[in-house]
C-alpha cells in the first residue's frame, strides 16, 4: 500500500503523555510522574525467545504491585512454537501478579503476526484463551496493515477470540510515516481496539475515529528522556 510520505510534525501534534491515561512501561524503561494518573497499564513481564529449546526470559525483575490501575501482563512472543512449559510458566506469572493483590485485567500478547498470517495467529491465541482463567481478558498488539491489507477471514477470526487490539502507529522509536492512510481503513476491523501512540511521536487524530463504534481509546508506548 502506497503512502505519502511524512511532514514535519508541529509541536501541537506531538503526543504528550500527560494528556492520556494509559500507557505502556517496557524493559529498561524508567517510570515517570505521569504513570500517577494510569487508570490502565500495559506492563512488560517476560519474553518468549525462540531457540531450541523455546524458552520463557524473565524482563522484570520483581512482581509489580500497582494500585489504583488496571493491569495487563504482556508477553513479548518470537515463536507460536510454545513447549507445554512455557504456557505452564505464563499462566503461573499471571496468578503471581494477580496474588500480589493487582487488579489483573487481561493478558497482552505482543507479536509481529504478519498480516497473511492472521488465522494461524488466530488459531494459536484461540488454543491460549482455552488455557486462560475464565475472568482473564486476551489482547494483542497489531500492525498498522492488518486494517488496510488483513484477509477477512483472518480478521473475523481474530474478531471471534481476542478482547481488544492495539494497533501501533510506529515502528521501534519512530512514527510510521502516513499512518493515517491505514486509518483510515479501520472500518474493516471489527474488533475493539485501542491506537498505540509513541511518547514525543507525531499524531494527528482523524476525524473519523472518534466515531468508530470500535475504538476504546489510546494508549502511549512510554520512552526514557534523551540523555545530556
Amino acid at each position: 500500500m502506497a503512502v505519502p510520505a511524512a511532514s514535519p510534525a508541529a509541536a501541537e501534534d506531538m503526543v504528550d503523555a500527560g494528556r492520556y491515561d494509559a500507557f505502556w512501561l517496557w524493559a529498561g524503561v524508567r517510570p515517570q510522574p505521569v504513570l500517577a494518573q494510569a487508570r490502565r497499564l500495559y506492563l512488560l513481564q517476560s519474553e518468549v525467545a525462540a531457540g531450541d529449546p523455546v524458552r520463557l526470559v524473565a524482563q522484570r525483575p520483581a512482581i509489580p504491585r500497582v494500585r489504583g490501575s488496571e493491569l495487563w501482563m504482556v508477553v513479548r512472543v518470537g515463536t507460536l512454537r510454545w513447549p507445554p512449559e512455557v504456557y505452564g510458566q505464563v499462566l503461573a506469572q499471571l496468578a503471581r501478579w494477580r496474588a500480589a493483590g493487582n487488579q489483573v485485567a487481561g493478558l497482552q500478547i505482543d507479536f509481529d503476526a504478519r498480516t497473511r498470517h492472521l488465522q494461524d495467529y488466530a488459531q494459536f491465541l484461540a488454543d491460549l484463551r482455552r488455557r486462560l482463567p475464565a475472568d482473564c481478558r486476551l489482547g494483542v498488539t497489531g500492525l498498522l496493515d492488518w486494517s488496510a491489507n488483513g484477509d477477512p477471514a483472518g480478521l473475523a477470526a481474530l474478531a471471534g477470540v481476542v478482547d481488544e487490539v492495539v494497533l501501533q502507529i510506529y515502528q521501534g522509536r519512530r512514527v510510521i510515516p502516513g499512518y493515517a492512510a491505514y486509518l483510515a481503513r479501520l472500518d474493516r476491523l471489527q474488533i475493539p481496539f485501542r491506537i498505540g501512540l509513541l511518547q514525543g511521536g507525531e499524531w494527528q487524530m482523524p476525524p473519523e475515529l472518534a466515531t468508530n463504534p470500535w475504538f476504546r481509546g489510546f494508549v502511549v508506548f512510554l520512552l526514557n528522556p534523551p540523555s545530556g
